[in-house]
């Protein structure tokens, strides 16, 4: 769970690979940013908001990844990108459904139910457009194969960076515009 200090060091590392012409790729694994009043007092939304900005206008092509769990602004904070790939069994999402059944239901127990309603898979990521790929798990799980699936994940940024780079940078910068433009209808 990120503070704000982690979205500024984020910022200026994507900056730097701006800077030098290099792609950047995150990977997303957070329930979502730190929930503290410290974190608050530091400027958290700011941060975060700071961070999806100039995410949104870097010059070089950007992939995000959801590896585990990606929910709240913790997790877009870094997802605005050109493409994103989402591991089969992970799950994205704008709140945990913990917080989702808490404030629709006021009963945070209800949170199976509202998980089946927010649409958090893959699956209906890719069926709503939020996600541009599934990337499957093997059936043993990520554990056991775990070299399995670092190398299909690295054929397919490398794949995906070679496609990017091919376009112009107003190109690639209008197609990530559209995107976010449309993403979810």
């Amino acid at each position: 769970m990120p503070n704000p200090e982690g979205y500024r060091k984020a910022i200026r590392l994507m900056k730097q690979a701006e800077k030098f012409k290099r792609p950047v790729i995150t990977f997303i694994d957070t329930p979502g940013a730190y929930p503290g009043m410290g974190a608050e007092e530091r400027g958290q939304g700011e941060a975060i908001a700071r961070s999806m900005f100039e995410m949104a206008k870097l010059k070089v092509p950007i992939i995000a990844i959801v590896i585990g769990e990606g929910s709240s602004g913790g997790a877009l904070a870094i997802s605005v990108a050109d493409k994103i790939f989402m591991l089969e069994n992970a799950v994205y999402s704008i709140l945990s459904p913990e917080g989702f059944s808490s404030i629709l239901y006021k009963d945070s127990s209800r949170c199976k139910e509202a998980a089946e309603h927010m649409k958090l898979t893959s699956y209906d990521l890719k069926n709503l457009g939020i996600i541009d790929e599934i990337i499957e798990e093997p059936k043993g799980g990520i554990e056991k194969e775990f070299k399995q699936v670092t190398k299909i994940l690295k054929e397919k940024i490398i794949d995906e960076i070679e496609n990017l780079e091919e376009l112009s940078i107003d190109k690639m910068l209008e197609q990530r515009y559209q995107k976010y433009r449309v993403i979810g209808k």
